[in-house]
Parts: structure tokens; C-alpha cells; sequence
């Protein structure tokens, strides 16, 4: 099994966990986060170094990747697994497939959390075809996609869905309370936490009602925001940053300003009303620009197929924009006209155990 970031190494141990619990006699190596390593000592917990955006970033880190490349290839080389897992990271695990495929040609090989081939470089579905044994998809969009390119497929439902579930408290929004959610990487922190720091800076002075809270998802992370803040002159008692508790977070926030991911999807699960935001280095973004063909990169939009979040990407990621759309979400008919549109196109990602159902789906395709 094959995670390269949190969020991977989150859904692949709900899956590890079912399939522990269906095949408790299997041996499972691999690389993964955490999470998958205390379920098994057998995958190498790696996601932290390995979670890396952009185009820029990963070149910066080619001979590090490369190396953990070759010898995970070896490992798998030697072991000749019965099944091969790969989890999202498309980079890595694609690349890693095409190679599988010629040295161990018995291993069944299984792809869970699509690539995005459907936002870019669909050229490479007919490869997938002829590397994958199965695609395990958690976006009901995405099966038709790869049935009819002649790969087998099937749409096992969101994994979040479960977990936003067991998780969330109800009647304990704050109406006065903005969560900022600037993401969990170095770089985010760095490119989004001084546009935040100035919407709590001219909001507290317009509408002192009101408070800002964030939850960084290290102590590290925290420290960086707090010197941030403090180099520009932010007062302490204006912006409460804790460790941990973002979920609680979203529960509590009458609206939220969320950095583009996982985490939108949680905001949406979690009934949060929000706006999308996301910056990154210029020449990754024009990069993307020639390369991405959808009209948005939010989730929640994809699934309605129409603007339901607002998105605030790059040179739109303002002071100046961010506070306009706070303010429209502090309005009652507005948030209840937005919670309403998040909730139909969230209820497209199945109303759960999509891990139990991909173990069931691995498990068939073992025994077949």
C-alpha cells in the first residue's frame, strides 16, 4: 500500500483497518503517514516529507523522490505482492504502476482515490487502462469516466462522509465566530496567513462583535502563525490560534475562509458556510492555468457543476474580497441559501462506509 500525504494516509487506514478485519492473515508493507503505520509496522511512516505541492516544490526535492522511488520499486521487486494499493499521489503512484506492471506481472494492481485525469491530461486514462486492474473511484462522476476507457471501476463513495459524521456536533455554532482554515503545510501558511492576518486586522476595527480563531495542525505550525502575527503588529487577544480541534472548528464557525483541499471538503460536510482561497508560486500557477480544463477547483462546485462556493484564487485572494464575502455569510438568507446548495451536492458522495466498501471491492477482485 502506497499513501504520500495526510489526507491519503487517513483514507488508507480506514481501508487498511477493513481489510485487516476481512484477510486477518495478510502481510502489508508499503509507505504511508501515522495512521497506517500504528495499524501495521510494516508501511513506513513517510507522508510528512512527502506531502509536497506544485510543480516547483517537487523538482526542488527530485533526487530525495527519486531515491524513495527505487527502493520502494525493489521492495515490491523482491516481495512480488499478491495486490498492489496505491492511494491518491498520482506523481508517484502512476509512474510506480507503469513499472509494477512490467517486473510483477501477477500482482494485482488497484488504484484507490482517482487520480483527477477528468481536470487534466486525460491522455492518460487509456495508459491507466492498461496498467490497473482496478480503479476504485470516490466521486460518483468519476466511474462512467473510466468504464466506458474499458477499465474496471467502481464508485465505493466518499471516505469523509463516515468520518465528518462521527465527529460533528450540532448546535453549537457561534453566530459571531470567523474559523480560518490557511491549510496545514509551511508553504500555505506562508502565502495565505498575511492576507488573513489583514482581514482580522480591519475587521476587529469594523465589527469588534466579531472573533477569529484558527486551528494549526502542529505546535510548529501554531509558533509560525503566532510570529507572523506578531511581526505585523497583531494584538494576541484578536486572533486565538490553538493546536488541533479544526474539526471542532468548523462545528462552531459561523463562517469559515478555508485554503483549497481536503479541508473544503470537510467544511462542507461539516455544515460550515465558507469561501474557498488558495495561493501559489506564479509559475506553478500559469503552469496550471494551460494545464487544468474544469471551471472550478472546489469540490462542492465540481459536484453541482455550477459557483456554489466562492472561490479566491491567487490575484482574487484579497483583503478586499475575503472580507465582502465574511460579511454576505454573516447574513442569515444568504447562509441558509448556500448551506442548502452545499448539502445537495454533498449528498452525491454516498452516505457512507466507503472504506468498508473498497475492501469489500479488493477482497473480490483477490478472490476472482
Amino acid at each position: 500500500m502506497i499513501a504520500g500525504e495526510k489526507s491519503g494516509d487517513i483514507h488508507g487506514a480506514l481501508l487498511l483497518k477493513n481489510l485487516l478485519r476481512l484477510m486477518p492473515g495478510m502481510e502489508v508493507r508499503g509507505l504511508g503517514g501515522h495512521g497506517m503505520h500504528a495499524l501495521c509496522p510494516g508501511v513506513e511512516d513517510w507522508a510528512d516529507e512527502a506531502a509536497v505541492i506544485g510543480v516547483v516544490e517537487v523538482l526542488k526535492k527530485y533526487g530525495w523522490f527519486r531515491k524513495r522511488f527505487l527502493s520502494i520499486l525493489e521492495q515490491i521487486r523482491q516481495d512480488q505482492p499478491d495486490c498492489l494499493i496505491l492511494i491518491d499521489y498520482p506523481g508517484f503512484n502512476l509512474r510506480l504502476a507503469e513499472k509494477v506492471r512490467k517486473c510483477c506481472p501477477h500482482t494485482k494492481i488497484i488504484y484507490f482515490i482517482s487520480p483527477q485525469v477528468w481536470a487534466w491530461h486525460r491522455g492518460r486514462i487509456p495508459k491507466m487502462v492498461r496498467m490497473l486492474d482496478l480503479m476504485m473511484c470516490i466521486f460518483p462522476f468519476e466511474a462512467p469516466l473510466f468504464q466506458e476507457a474499458g477499465l474496471k471501476t467502481e464508485f465505493v463513495g466518499h471516505p469523509l462522509v463516515d468520518e465528518i459524521a462521527s465527529i460533528r456536533k450540532d448546535d453549537v455554532r457561534e453566530a459571531s465566530l470567523v474559523g480560518l482554515f490557511p491549510g496545514s503545510r509551511n508553504r500555505e501558511i506562508d502565502r495565505h496567513f498575511p492576507v488573513l492576518i489583514e482581514v482580522v486586522r480591519r475587521l476587529s476595527g469594523e465589527r469588534p462583535e466579531l472573533s477569529f480563531e484558527t486551528a494549526a495542525s502542529t505546535e510548529a505550525l501554531a509558533e509560525r502563525m503566532r510570529g507572523m502575527a506578531q511581526k505585523a503588529g497583531m494584538p494576541p487577544e484578536l486572533f486565538h490560534i490553538t493546536v488541533g480541534g479544526y474539526h471542532e472548528l468548523m462545528d462552531r464557525a459561523a463562517v469559515g475562509v478555508v485554503a483549497s483541499g481536503t479541508a473544503t471538503m470537510e467544511a462542507a460536510l461539516h455544515r460550515l458556510p465558507y469561501m474557498l482561497v488558495y495561493k501559489v508560486p506564479l509559475l506553478t500557477y500559469w503552469m496550471a492555468r494551460m494545464l487544468i480544463k474544469i471551471r472550478f477547483i472546489g469540490m462542492v462546485n465540481i459536484l453541482a457543476q455550477k459557483s456554489v462556493v466562492k472561490e479566491l484564487i491567487q490575484f482574487d485572494f484579497t483583503p478586499d474580497q475575503v472580507i465582502e464575502e465574511i460579511e454576505r455569510l454573516l447574513v442569515p438568507e444568504n447562509r441558509d441559501a448556500l448551506l442548502a446548495e452545499m448539502k445537495q451536492a454533498s449528498d452525491k458522495l454516498g452516505q457512507g462506509g466507503a472504506a468498508e466498501h473498497a475492501a469489500q471491492a479488493v477482497c473480490r477482485l483477490l478472490k476472482e
